[in-house]
């Protein structure tokens, strides 16, 4: 059965109150979540086991001192949740954390306006959309097209893997299920309500520079 926006409809605030308006949630081939606790610099001793209630709740507090996350195996890939968070799209962490596998990311602040998604493969970076404070990139006749003038200067090739998930999407918002069909195209993930919710998750802080 082939995957459609409508399909990611129960990602919703209705749902998800405290997390569909501000997430992060980042996938990592090959890696255990232990194992990717440790590249982020934390000791696994130190991260507990939670639900995502709980993980949510953790993440609500000591936010100026440090990112909150929670990791949970799904096949061979790792997944990274985070509320409120963005470890999965600061380019200094996950550029080097692609290193000989792929990395998938896609980060929604209904705040601010900003919803960016990343496919990095051994460090280079595939594929991107990034929308912020009302102007994006966007594919168009396989090229990065600029909303805004202003934005001038960046293209790039359409990666043929995403060619048919990008027609299927549609004119919808990309948080509102398109970042989950090209995350689900590019992992074999398909996600469901019930893998977040019923999941336990290894849990931890990475601290913020002061």
């Amino acid at each position: 059965m082939i995957a459609t926006p409508d399909d990611y409809s129960w990602f919703s605030r209705e749902r998800f109150p405290e997390l569909a308006d501000a997430y992060c949630f980042t996938y990592v081939r090959g890696l255990t979540p232990e194992e990717l606790v440790t590249w982020l610099g934390v000791r696994v001793d130190d991260c507990s086991r939670m639900t995502l209630d709980e993980l949510i709740r953790y993440s609500s507090t000591g936010f100026y001192e440090r990112q909150a996350f929670g990791a949970i195996a799904v096949g061979d890939w790792v997944l990274l949740v985070e509320a409120n968070g963005g470890l999965g799209v600061t380019k200094e962490i996950i550029m080097p954390l692609s290193a000989g596998t792929r990395l998938v990311s896609h980060f929604y602040l209904e705040v601010k306006g900003m919803d960016y998604f990343h496919w990095i493969e051994d460090g280079k970076i595939r594929f991107e959309f990034l929308h912020q404070d009302g102007y994006s990139h966007w594919i168009e006749d396989g090229k990065m097209q600029l909303e805004f003038p202003q934005m001038e200067g960046y293209s790039a090739e359409m990666p043929d893997e995403l060619a048919e998930t990008m027609e299927r999407m549609g004119s919808a918002d990309p948080h509102e299920g398109p970042s989950f069909l090209l995350a689900e195209c590019l992992t074999g993930i398909t996600r469901t309500p019930q893998l977040l919710e019923e999941s336990t998750y290894l849990c931890g802080g990475v601290p913020k520079p002061r």
